[in-house]
């Protein structure tokens, strides 16, 4: 008779209290969203609000056309961004996979190069302007972004562990390396494919520092930023509350705390629901991009 192995409880313990780690904060940075400033004043963050009140998202929301705006805008770059940067990656990872190809070990120096040493913000910003021409323009926010060396060595790493054999298999049946790629490379390639795709995508969601450098138009603005200048204003405001005479200060009232709470949820919500999607693959993707060198 075989009897099953025990799990540690150890181990369940630990996954427990790392998870609940994970969860609590985001469940308190909610319960704050929805305080009044006040109650967070005098008594601190809690798990459930004292009085349930919405004053931050009204003041988040209060120009709602301008935040849906932002919200279109960073959900096409991303998007659009993401697609295109999983596209040119896969291509440029899949030549460096195969040993057939002579200048490999050349192109992957090179990949590896841009990790140690950059251009630096000044002639990148330089050369996006001035010579590009890609400033207050939608595809600065996806361009630049384009190709990150580290996703490529990922997916050359899994691209490798594919079986020669079936690349061999499908040139005997007349296949070209296009087929190849599209046909064969790219559906066995999930897990690297959407472990790559989760990470950048959220990178792009989450910037707020290309838009700051380069957009002027109002219209152009991502969420990130847009919640910037947001939190900007209401720190200027608390801090210009100093010099107002003291019988206005009480009557006067900004959420700084709950706003910043509010910010947090308005701009994580979207990829909280995106993030399942990409979990069973995420995991052995990353992997495998680990383990083999």
């Amino acid at each position: 008779m075989f009897q099953l192995k025990k799990e540690p409880i150890l181990v369940h313990v630990f996954v427990i209290l790392f998870c609940a780690l994970c969860i609590i904060p985001f469940l308190m940075v909610v319960a704050v969203s929805f305080s009044r400033e006040q109650d967070i004043i005098k008594f601190g963050y809690a798990f459930f609000p004292r009085h349930f009140d919405l004053t931050a998202y009204q003041y988040v929301f209060k120009n709602p056309n301008q935040i849906l705006n932002s919200y279109k805008v960073t959900a096409l770059s991303t998007i659009i961004g993401t697609a295109l940067s999983v596209l040119i990656m896969t291509m440029i990872a899949y030549p460096l996979s195969r040993p057939q190809y002579k200048f490999r070990n050349a192109l992957s120096f090179t990949v590896f190069f841009t990790m140690l040493f950059s251009g630096g913000l000044v002639p990148s910003y330089i050369l996006i302007s001035q010579y590009l021409k890609m400033s207050d323009n939608f595809w600065v926010l996806v361009v630049p972004g384009l190709v990150n060396a580290w996703f490529i060595i990922i997916l050359r790493t899994f691209f490798q562990s594919i079986s020669a054999s079936m690349v061999e298999s499908a040139k005997l049946d007349g296949a070209n390396e296009f087929k190849i790629f599209f046909r064969i490379i790219l559906p066995l390639s999930k897990p690297a494919i959407a472990t790559v795709a989760l990470l950048g995508a959220l990178a792009r969601w989450n910037d707020w520092f290309t838009a700051m450098l380069y957009i002027r138009n109002e219209d152009l603005l991502t969420l990130q930023y847009l919640l910037q200048r947001i939190m900007l204003n209401v720190e200027i405001l608390k801090s210009g509350m100093l010099n107002i005479p003291g019988g206005l200060v009480g009557k006067i009232e900004l959420p700084q705390e709950t706003v910043r709470m509010a910010m947090a949820v308005i701009a994580t919500g979207p990829m909280l629901f995106v993030f399942p999607f990409f979990q069973k693959y995420f995991v052995k993707g990353i992997t495998v991009g680990a383990v083999k060198g």
